[in-house]
């Protein structure tokens, strides 16, 4: 293991070590016996003091950044009272004080609301990061099941009350796994993963994805597993889905920080199914997608109007259904109005001179149009995720946007910059 963090290092990937599991195997359920103190695989001292000899291990090699004291607390012993793993950050920090100290939640990795009555006292500051994760079976098969904006509002609205609060208060909240099946054809997974890089987008979280590996040496019994969430295909040569790479990629720009901003901070338009913003193109009169890097600023305004911060004379203005949006400098009309209606609060809908409602979407061709809103019953038959828009704080930067993929295995998580071509 000394021997991988060290390449990892002399090739400029952080590590963060992660206590995973201690009876070896996949991980996780809620009767393996590795799920809460005291379980049959987890005696509090013993890791207590293999959270020691790892922090020490590692002292003062500059690769390992973090050190996570246990993943996915859960099964019938898990509390509350017990959660507060106060012994595990001192002692990491006892014999490391360089690394950040990270503290999961109950339910595997989902819950942290409890720390809103009662927060967590260490004797030292300044390093504490909490970490969540979330899939789409977290929500079992609720994706497919229900009406996705619907389903959307609801998880968002969990999230929030569960993890985000967080943020509000002024801690690191680290999304350390997500991800879904890449082929394509999981109806949950695909309306999970539109619906959640919406809330990371809006949140400006820093995440790891689930994962990089195309398959595994031995897992569950099996020789070769093919890993359908892997970014990499079956034998690790080729990039499995080449568009989620690049969706993803649109997250790893800091919408708001770190970095220093150029100018006012402004709105980004993300759409969270290309991982593109609207982009104006102002000689033509029309929008499109583009790279968010590149992204036009916009200011949502107290009347409802989407104004291009360059040129606040100009608006986003629907014609007629079927029909691209323009920028128009007739700002006061109705249609050129926009409320974020549905459940999921991503639909930007404008009202037509003949009374009728349309809401942006996108065409083959990337261009911004106007169609009839999609799925505001409880229908779940149907997909909303084209005309789904998410206004993101952001400002531009000058930092760096080169690639990354999060890379995960059962014992810790790193980084590397993966170039695209």
């Amino acid at each position: 293991m000394q021997e991988v963090v060290k390449s990892l290092g002399e090739n400029d990937v952080m590590v963060i070590l992660d206590n995973h599991v201690t009876e070896p195997g996949w991980c996780c359920g809620n009767t393996d016996g590795n799920g809460f103190f005291d379980d049959q695989f987890f005696n509090p001292n013993e890791w207590i003091l293999g959270l020691t000899k790892m922090a020490t291990l590692f002292k003062e090699v500059t690769a390992v950044v973090g050190i996570s004291l246990r993943n996915e607390l859960r099964g019938s012993k898990q509390n509350v009272n017990d959660w507060y793993m106060v012994k595990g950050a001192e002692a990491v920090h006892a014999a490391n004080s360089d690394v950040l100290v990270i503290l999961s939640g109950l339910n595997f990795d989902t819950d942290l609301s409890f720390i809103q009555k009662q927060p967590v006292r260490l004797t030292f500051e300044g390093k504490l990061v909490f970490e969540v994760h979330r899939y789409g079976f977290t929500d079992g098969q609720a994706w497919v099941d229900g009406n996705p904006n619907q389903v959307c509002g609801k998880v968002i609205d969990n999230v929030k009350g569960t993890s985000s609060f967080l943020l509000g208060q002024g801690w690191p909240l680290f999304l350390s796994e997500f991800g879904g099946d890449l082929r394509g054809t999981n109806v949950n997974d695909n309306r999970y993963l539109n619906c959640f890089m919406a809330l990371v987008a809006e949140l400006d979280l820093d995440w790891a994805y689930w994962t990089l590996v195309g398959s595994y040496y031995f897992r569950e019994g099996v020789i070769g597993m093919e890993e359908f969430y892997g970014v990499l295909t079956w034998d690790w040569n080729q990039v499995r889905s080449v568009s989620f790479l690049n969706r993803i990629t649109a997250l790893q720009l800091p919408f708001r920080g770190p970095g220093i901003i150029e100018g006012n901070s402004h709105k980004l338009i993300f759409h969270p199914l290309t991982g593109l913003c609207v982009i104006s193109k102002s000689e033509l009169n029309t929008l499109t997608l583009g790279a968010c890097s590149d992204s036009d600023g916009w200011e949502y305004t107290s009347h409802k109007t989407l104004l291009l911060v360059d040129n606040s004379n100009l608006c986003i203005h629907a014609e007629r259904e079927k029909k691209p949006a323009t920028l128009s400098m007739t700002c006061s009309d109705p249609n050129s109005k926009w409320k974020m209606i549905s459940d999921s609060n991503m639909h930007l809908s404008s009202k037509l001179s003949d009374g009728s409602n349309v809401c942006l979407d996108v065409d083959d061709n990337n261009i911004i149009v106007t169609n009839t809103c999609k799925c505001l019953s409880k229908d779940n038959k149907c997909d909303p995720a084209s005309q789904w828009f998410k206004l993101v704080d952001g400002g531009r930067r000058s930092i760096s946007t080169t690639s990354t993929i999060s890379i995960s295995n059962s014992s810790n998580f790193l980084w590397k910059p993966l170039s695209i071509t």
